[in-house]
């Protein structure tokens, strides 16, 4: 079977006057109404709407935006609110790359019916793939909208299929003003995620408006359709997956240079009035050289390397200009549109929630930061990210972001400190490592990047100042981006040979301690019961243990988890399958986990309240005499942060409110609670477990008291950074928290009990011993200075002399500090030598205070006798070894050595 008859079927096409043909220049089959014999999608053919807009009257993007979904509102499609850029409901990416992604594992699968059918929306998208490209094409954005209609058929019940949706395409495009024959809908089959489908691209003016793939393929190796290479066979469920470009809508509609020019002209000329740059975009001249760059630039793939040398030679004889007349106007146009598109995608970011660092989505984000500071610094731009990104967000009304700005501020400028700093901190090492090098390669500039901040522009302009070649890849950032936009997912080793229906789970009920089950399974020592109140390792939370009763005899439970939806029991014992068993749950064990799980939402809803909405969970563990909870937040908390923290989390313990669960239709708890649900991960299946602890509300499938009161207190032990941008609280519930404040109390009276004092005055006492212990450390480094100028005066006096040079060798009881403070006394005074200790094993130090004789020359010199080595400066260095010598022996390596080298 082919693709071929899927387009055939489509008689919309056929009906209304479009034909099939086959481009001369790309072999790919298109239809057409008009008189077209190439399918116009560059390279085949070129942009002609620049300069002549192709609808019947110019939009921007809020009226594209609204234009798009009440048409098909009319149409019978409910409209959706846009879902964040951050993609909270997957565990395999970290950004949203389409808007099916909305709708992706659980709706596409089958699994979860979709929010509505068929349905309507303008999904934030962002994609770095061509992060290199943005600003040189003229069409390349990280950010973009969208804006799509989808409808999920199954086999009872279809909405509609390829007909209605090419239907509805050239209807919406008619109703904008472009007559069906000039309309070319280019065959492009299309693959991704393990899915596949024909798929029409709607081409007007060269430009693809729009992208209609009709997802009804799945991946089999014993498919009898094959797409990239790839096996596929049809599914049950069928998908329409439209995606028109909202910013692509607009530049076509006002046929400006760059799709930049159309979406955000307000961002571009707060930038070319705040930069450096001597000429205006709006000149005539300038927009003839940037319209025509854009029409070549349409036609090629790629713009990087030798690509893009060839384009600026063309773009540069097709303007009859010299090639550097021609960089001198796109050049700083490159980086100002580049800047645009950044700070806007660094706003939607930002303002969903995620935080820069150095891994995961946060890398993205910060990525995204670092490139564009990097960009304002060669645009010398006067004003900040942040007046950029607040220009986008005051554009950008219909819009609402979790995260303030207030926030979003604060987080810039703490990133713009940090890029300074690493900026100055590493570019001394770049020079080093510049230095040692004939070539600087790919992976240096990689390891540059990702080890230390260092922007690979930086690299290449130290590298070229010192003479070194750079391999400069043609899309570095791009590859840096896809090294981190999909989450990595451990495989978890199997330890079940066998295949069993799923366990019956009894735990979620926290107050069932007590059970009776059949054994349906047994592998060595693991079992497998029909059902179990045996909370599997899982969230975080430890597992529960406890004993069987089989016949009056306890066989004890050491391990419990879980395996695709089977609970696993590890015993120490030995079970047959078809026995009864009755189990006892561990009950002081379950209690300290449940109150724990319970304060970790509570702490968490506290964390948000005091930090903001950004602090996202990133781990939690659960465990008999603490807990922790890991969240996302840019700098570590204030110690008045904290104590505000605990005192909401207690507060909500105090207040006893109740906490109650359900299991709700996965679209349904999302539509009513959002995707703050994810906090602790994604839960599979159509349904899912809803936990509401106070006013936390997650999907989770862990064990909780019925009410916040049962926790008894919450008391946060400490608090510390883990990593960049994930801030880790580990506390203590109900009585482990008991415990930790005894112990604390504990230390307490014992600090008191030494110093004799009152704990009410304990602080007070500590700062007066800390700063006598101050004056005395001060007092006590005055006399060893002094008693080391001494020593050194005295051993001066007994100096040898080597032509008239003084030599001073001593064998000495006293430590490393002692022997260099003496060492460097004698330097002073003109002598050299060495003194040696057998205080910490063998320690020596050498030291010269005449020009022309190195003390690290030394030091080698006597390494050799001493089966030791050293080094330091000139003047004076240290080592060890281990073989000691009488003062004889090192006066008698010192007078060879200076014999042998100085003399």
């Amino acid at each position: 079977m082919s693709l071929e008859k899927e387009y055939l079927d489509i008689t919309f096409l056929q009906e209304n006057g479009f034909v099939r043909k086959r481009c001369p220049k790309c072999g790919k089959y298109f239809w057409t109404a008009g008189d077209h014999e190439i399918c116009n999608d560059p390279p085949c053919g070129s942009y002609t709407f620049i300069e002549n807009p192709v609808f019947k009257k110019p939009f921007n993007l809020d009226e594209m935006r609204e234009y798009y979904l009440s048409f098909f509102e009319k149409r019978g499609h409910a409209r959706i609110d846009r879902y964040p850029v951050v993609a909270r409901w997957r565990d395999d990416i970290y950004l949203t790359i389409a808007s099916i992604a909305d709708f992706q594992p659980f709706v596409t699968s089958g699994v979860a019916p979709p929010p509505a059918n068929p349905l309507t929306i303008s999904q934030p998208c962002i994609r770095m793939d061509d992060l290199d490209s943005v600003g040189r094409t003229g069409r390349h954005l990280t950010l973009f909208e969208m804006m799509a209609h989808h409808a999920f058929n199954y086999p009872e019940k279809e909405i509609y299929w390829k007909n209605e949706t090419v239907k509805l395409c050239t209807e919406l495009l008619e109703e904008l003003g472009v007559p069906k024959e000039n309309v070319i809908y280019k065959e492009e089959p299309w693959a991704g995620g393990g899915n596949a489908g024909p798929c029409l691209e709607a081409i007007v003016g060269g430009l693809e408006l729009a992208t209609l793939v009709f997802m009804n393929l799945e991946v089999s190796p014993d498919g009898d359709i094959e797409i990239k290479g790839e096996r596929y066979r049809k599914m049950d469920n069928y998908i329409v997956d439209t995606g028109y470009g909202l910013e692509r809508f607009v530049w076509a509609s006002q046929g400006t240079p760059t799709v930049y020019d159309a979406i955000f002209p307000e961002v571009l000329d707060f930038i070319e009035e705040n930069s450096n740059i001597s000429f205006s975009r709006k000149d005539e001249e300038v927009r003839r050289i940037i319209a025509e760059s854009s029409k070549l630039a349409g036609v090629m793939s790629s713009l990087r390397g030798k690509a893009l040398e060839e384009f600026r030679l063309n773009a540069a004889n097709r303007l009859g200009i010299s090639v550097d007349e021609l960089v001198s106007i796109v050049s700083p146009l490159e980086k100002v549109y580049a800047l645009a598109d950044h700070t806007r995608t660094i706003l939607f970011m930002l303002g969903d929630g995620l935080i820069p660092s150095n891994a995961g989505g946060g890398y993205l984000a910060r990525l995204m930061i670092r490139r564009s500071l990097r960009l304002a610094e060669e645009l010398n731009l006067s004003a900040t990210l942040f007046d950029l990104v607040e220009l986008h967000r005051r554009l950008l009304k219909p819009f609402t972001f979790e995260i303030p700005m207030e926030t979003i501020q604060e987080i810039l400028e703490l990133e713009e400190k940090r890029y300074r700093a690493t900026i100055e901190k590493g570019l001394r090492m770049v020079e080093r490592v510049v230095a040692k090098k004939k070539r600087i390669e790919k992976d240096d500039l990689i390891e540059f990047y990702d080890s230390h901040g260092i922007p690979a522009e930086l690299v290449a302009k130290i590298a070229e100042e010192k003479g070194v070649e750079v391999e400069m890849p043609e899309d570095f950032y791009a590859e840096l981006a896809s090294r981190h936009v999909k989450a990595e997912k451990k495989e978890e080793e199997k330890k079940l040979k066998g295949t069993y229906p799923p366990t019956e789970k009894l735990y979620y009920d926290s107050s069932v301690l007590e059970f009776e089950a059949e054994v349906i399974g047994v592998e060595g020592e693991y079992v497998i019961l029909d059902r179990t109140a045996f909370y599997p390792e899982s969230g975080g939370q430890d597992n529960d243990t406890g004993y069987f009763i089989v016949n009056s005899t306890k066989i004890p439970v050491v391990d419990v988890f879980e395996e695709n939806g089977v609970v696993v029991h590890k015993i120490k014992g030995s079970l047959s399958a078809g026995t009864k068993v009755k189990g006892i749950i561990d009950r002081g064990r379950r209690l300290r986990h449940t109150r724990h799980h319970s304060a970790t939402h509570l702490l968490l809803y506290a964390i948000q309240q005091v930090l903001g909405k950004h602090a996202w969970q990133s781990g939690a563990r659960k465990e008999w005499e603490k807990a922790r909870l890991d969240v996302t937040h840019y700098k570590r908390p204030s110690e008045e942060e904290i104590y505000e923290i605990e005192r909401i989390a207690n507060r909500e313990v105090m207040a006893n409110k109740p906490v109650t669960w359900e299991w709700m239709d996965r679209i349904e708890a999302e539509r009513r609670y959002g995707f703050r649900l994810y906090q602790g991960g994604v839960p599979p299946g159509r349904e899912i477990r809803v936990v509401r602890v106070g006013d936390d509300v997650q999907a989770c499938g862990g064990t909780h008291c019925s009410s916040t009161g049962e926790i008894g207190v919450i008391k946060i032990l400490k608090v510390e950074s883990i990593q960049d941008g994930v801030i880790r609280f580990e506390f203590a519930a109900g009585e482990a928290a008991l415990e930790q404040i005894a112990k604390n109390e504990a230390l307490l009276k014992e600090a008191s009990r030494i110093l004799r004092v009152e704990p009410t005055i304990l602080p007070k006492t500590v700062q007066r011993f800390f700063d006598e212990w101050k004056e005395q450390k001060k007092e006590i480094e005055r006399l060893l200075a002094e008693i080391a100028r001494l020593k050194a005066e005295s051993l001066a006096e007994k100096a040898e002399e080597f032509d008239s040079i003084k030599v001073v060798a001593e064998v000495i009881d006293a430590p490393m500090n002692e022997l260099v403070k003496i060492g460097s006394e004698l330097a002073n005074l003109g002598c050299v030598g060495s003194l040696m200790s057998q205080r910490e094993g063998v320690r020596l130090v050498t030291f010269s205070g005449v020009d022309g004789i190195d003390a690290r020359e030394l030091i080698k010199e006597i390494g050799r006798h001493i089966k030791g080595s050293g080094g330091g400066k000139p003047n004076l260095a240290q080592g060890a070894g281990q073989r000691a010598l009488t003062r004889d022996e090192l006066m008698d390596i010192i007078f060879t050595f200076l014999r042998q080298r100085y003399a």
